[in-house]
């Protein structure tokens, strides 16, 4: 496994952790409105449903890509049309759902049945890695996947202290009570971004063939 690889693993692993889905949103809610513990509890809770769907991620990047480089680019191009899906969808919304309010003092629990039951979770990990690592198709092997879990994990790790760092600021906390619905829209372009990347990426490939 090279450097690069490694370090494009981590910062996929980053990046799926920081551009926010349901989740992040709601650390942002949670850190608003009772500050960074009750995010940091709820993202470490968090981390087992990250690390399950980032390793079921990888299984099917590697599996694809052991089938041939043809597969791989399809996914990464279907990968890219389901973040453009995304982005768009966030770019327009209208409101931003209300977080849940943890009245048992329970984040621990509740992010990690938050993490291991979002329906997104998959896709969305499944087209970050690919968005990312789709350059690297012929470094990926099965022995390669443990390396790029720890990669992937320090990534995730570095995404969630950034995340509550931003939360957590004063001038942070009161611009997303004010202006979620802003919010949501700027992630929606970000999704938008990285689907765009993953669509070149696959039509490269496509004409280097």
């Amino acid at each position: 496994m090279t450097f690069s690889l490694f370090f494009a693993t981590m910062f996929a692993g980053f990046l799926y952790s920081v551009i926010p889905g349901p989740a992040v949103l709601l650390v942002f809610s949670l850190a608003a409105q009772h500050g960074r513990g009750m995010g940091a509890k709820f993202l470490i809770g968090h981390m087992a449903g990250d690390v399950t769907w980032s390793a079921l991620a990888f299984a099917s990047i590697v599996g694809v890509s052991q089938t041939g480089p043809l597969l791989f680019d399809i996914l990464g191009a279907g990968c890219g049309l389901y973040l453009i899906y995304l982005g768009i969808t966030a770019m327009r919304a209208k409101s931003v759902g209300e977080a849940p309010v943890l009245r048992g003092h329970r984040p621990y629990r509740a992010g990690f049945l938050f993490g291991l039951t979002n329906p997104k979770a998959y896709p969305v990990a499944v087209a970050v890695f690919t968005a990312l690592i789709a350059r690297y198709t012929l470094e990926l092997t099965w022995s390669s996947v443990p390396l790029m879990g720890l990669s992937a994990w320090i990534g995730i790790v570095l995404g969630y202290v950034c995340t509550l760092f931003w939360a957590g600021l004063p001038i942070v906390r009161r611009f997303f009570l004010t202006h979620g619905v802003i919010v949501t829209r700027v992630i929606g372009a970000t999704f938008v971004l990285f689907g765009m990347k993953s669509l070149v990426d696959a039509g490269r490939s496509f004409q280097m063939r």
